[in-house]
């Protein structure tokens, strides 16, 4: 009789699907594009000096790929509802510690928000290989999309026009969509995932797959390709709002800038059609030869700030072509019996990149100002569109399946 009482979604709770993962998505959206374009202005305006905010960001870059190395680990240890929660209270903890407006509450506040970007991403993709079947994968990536526009195209302006009218604004929303998150989260009721059966061996460690990795050319050039993309994101996420203050623009117009690169993602399903009727190799050169064009040219009109940053956020259209392709020549390349960990290895590409991208800002602005960074991102663009060279024509293209030609069948003897 007591069982009866009890509300159905919580005596069996709901298997998750797709629409749970998207909105989780959405808030983390939240939290992290209002902040996206504020954290290196807020760094800058602390420590008035790029060079030192890259030293800064290097350091964070550091901590984010150790933290990705031990998340693996961890989770063998700690159970991975506990490691999803843990990383939305580092989210909130981290906003919360950067409206403090102290340099040590800053950075401290930004290392946490880098430790709870990478635990939530690897935590969330393992659950979704749990509870999703692989033909609704390509759906909730189109939905998480759908949810997240808002937050990534909206978050970067609003965040910096919210900051100039009161200062904790942006902060205090990060801080909700986290909570948001773990709330969503708790009601969704994931637990440690899906039970299975132990294994009987030790899962393989990726990094025993190095050697596999490094004795294939084209998986080292897809993984190059995902490495310098993601450079120029870098320099233009964090460095483009810092060159906008010094040029005296006022820091919202970065951040809308940065808006409306967000926008222009809606424009991928043109990219794709656009890729698909020519081919993986023309896209990904096309991407890496503008891109690196215009990124080198805004260093040369950077005496004209408005030109700059037309031009930047050109090539930043030329990068999200990338994103729709710059992948593919690794994953095409991969063969199906390595793909897991081939995998874990090109995911590397996103931390190798945070310390890449600082280190070489840090050297550079020891002899140049912040343009600099922008040649050099530029040049290093380049390099991958000279490398591109080699990839196939037909890479990507659709095989034509040729059906065995009909044997006519023997002629009966005359009678």
């Amino acid at each position: 009789m007591l069982d009866r009482r009890i509300p159905e979604w919580l005596r069996h709770a709901p298997t998750p699907g797709v629409r749970g993962f998207a909105v989780l998505s959405g808030f983390e959206a939240v939290a992290r594009g209002i902040l996206i374009s504020v954290m290196p202005i807020t760094v800058y305006e602390i420590l008035q000096d790029a060079q030192i905010v890259s030293e800064v960001y290097f350091a964070v870059g550091l901590l984010s790929l150790v933290i990705a190395l031990l998340v693996p680990w961890m989770s063998r240890y700690v159970p991975r509802r506990y490691l999803y929660s843990s990383g939305c209270l580092t989210y909130l903890s981290g906003s919360l510690l950067a409206l403090t407006g102290t340099a040590a509450g800053v950075i401290a506040g930004l290392a946490m928000l880098t430790v709870a970007t990478v635990v939530t991403f690897i935590s969330i993709n393992a659950y979704l290989l749990d509870y999703i079947e692989k033909s609704q994968i390509g759906k909730v990536e189109t939905t998480k999309l759908f949810y997240s526009a808002l937050g990534w195209t909206l978050g970067p302006g609003l965040g910096v026009t919210l900051k100039t009218w009161w200062e904790p604004a942006p902060f205090l929303i990060a801080a909700m969509a986290a909570f948001c998150m773990l709330a969503v989260f708790l009601y969704l009721r994931l637990g440690n995932g899906k039970l299975i059966t132990r294994a009987k061996a030790p899962a393989p460690n990726p990094l025993a797959f190095l050697p596999r990795f490094l004795a294939q050319p084209r998986l080292i050039a897809g993984w190059l390709f995902a490495v310098i993309r993601s450079c120029g994101w870098w320099v233009y996420v964090v460095y483009m709002p810092i060159y906008v203050v010094q040029s005296g623009l006022g820091s919202e117009l970065g951040g809308w800038l940065l808006s409306l690169t967000n926008g222009t993602l809606f424009l991928t399903p043109l990219m794709l059609r656009w890729m698909q009727r020519r081919s993986v190799r023309t896209a990904v050169r096309t991407g890496f030869a503008v891109s690196g064009l215009l990124f080198i040219a805004a260093t040369f009109v950077a005496g004209t700030p408005p030109i700059t940053l037309v031009v930047l956020w050109l090539g930043s259209c030329f990068l999200i072509l990338l994103d729709v392709s710059g992948g593919l020549p690794f994953l095409l390349a991969v063969k199906p019996s390595e793909r897991t960990e081939m995998s874990a290895i090109y995911a590397s590409y996103r931390d190798v990149s945070g310390v890449l991208t600082p280190g070489a800002a840090w050297v550079l602005l020891l002899f140049g100002p912040v343009s600099t960074v922008f040649a050099a991102s530029g040049v290093a663009l380049l390099g991958c569109w000279v490398m591109a060279r080699k990839l196939h024509p037909k890479l990507g293209k659709e095989r034509i399946a040729y059906a065995p030609a009909a044997v006519p069948a023997p002629k009966k003897a005359a009678a």
